[in-house]
């Protein structure tokens, strides 16, 4: 693994028009954000990245996955096991709370940012230790718990083997509120085919958002997917799936009254 992994601007696929190129790049469900680390963070960036980090070869700049690579589980978590991947981990609240709390499975987290990547590391050293422990002593690591830093679409595309996951998450993503930004939203027909190619045959596809119309689009979504039935029906929505620990921006949205959508598509 190198000494220094690509930056999230070194994985941005550029929106612009190319040189030699006839069309745009499609649009992107993130946008730049600060790089800038806290202490912690960086400690943790420079001392146990290469624990968390999945090394992803980038063979054409362009794409943060290289088009021949393959994410193996087996090889990488050292067993068979059933795999849960994130999109969007954010700070790692969920993902870790899931590796913490379910050994018996494995979990990926995807995110961008250097921050976020970071703090899930942060987060992941602190995950078996005491809470009573004021001072914040690490715990035990989590073997079960791997981090990529690639763009979601690419990745199962073309970088997770059909059929290799048993649960996909995509919790409160950003849901481009305005007209002109609905190009950008993560959750569409096209991503649900992607969805549909790397769950197994009865795996689950979860999704929430606080942003109502939103969560409708999704709904939408699902429904129409032929890979996919809902769950709970038709136009059906999910209780609040237990294992989705409640986050300081969840709280927030529901401080603000914004109530959340839950969702969960099982594939056929």
């Amino acid at each position: 693994m190198p000494e220094t992994p690509p930056t999230p601007d070194d994985l941005r696929p550029p929106t612009e028009r190319r040189t030699g190129e006839n069309f745009f790049r499609r649009p992107l469900s993130y946008v730049r954000r600060t790089e800038r680390l806290t202490v912690g963070q960086q400690r943790a960036w420079d001392t146990r990245r290469h624990r968390y980090l999945v090394d992803v070869p980038r063979e054409h700049r362009e794409l943060s996955v290289d088009p021949d690579w393959r994410f193996d589980a087996a090889a990488e978590f050292g067993r068979t096991a059933p795999v849960v991947l994130e999109i969007g981990t954010g700070l790692g609240e969920c993902i870790v709370h899931a590796a913490a709390s379910h050994p018996e499975r494995d979990h990926v987290a995807v995110e961008v940012y250097t921050p976020g990547v970071a703090q899930v590391i942060v987060r992941a050293g602190h995950a078996g230790a005491d809470p009573a422990d004021a001072g914040g002593a690490p715990g035990q690591e989590l073997d079960n718990l791997r981090i990529m830093q690639v763009d979601a679409l690419e990745l199962l595309r073309h970088g997770l083997p059909e059929a290799s996951l048993d649960e996909l998450w995509i919790f409160f993503p950003d849901p481009w509120p305005k007209q002109r930004h609905h190009k950008r939203r993560l959750v569409t027909p096209e991503f649900a085919e992607l969805a549909a190619r790397v769950l197994r045959p009865g795996g689950r596809w979860r999704l929430a958002t606080d942003w109502a119309q939103y969560g409708e689009v999704m709904l939408k979504v699902g429904d129409a997917a032929e890979g996919f039935r809902n769950a709970h029906g038709p136009g059906g929505r999910a209780p609040r799936f237990e294992g989705r620990v409640m986050t300081s921006f969840e709280r927030k949205g529901l401080n603000a009254g914004r109530a959340v959508t839950d969702l969960e598509f099982v594939r056929v």
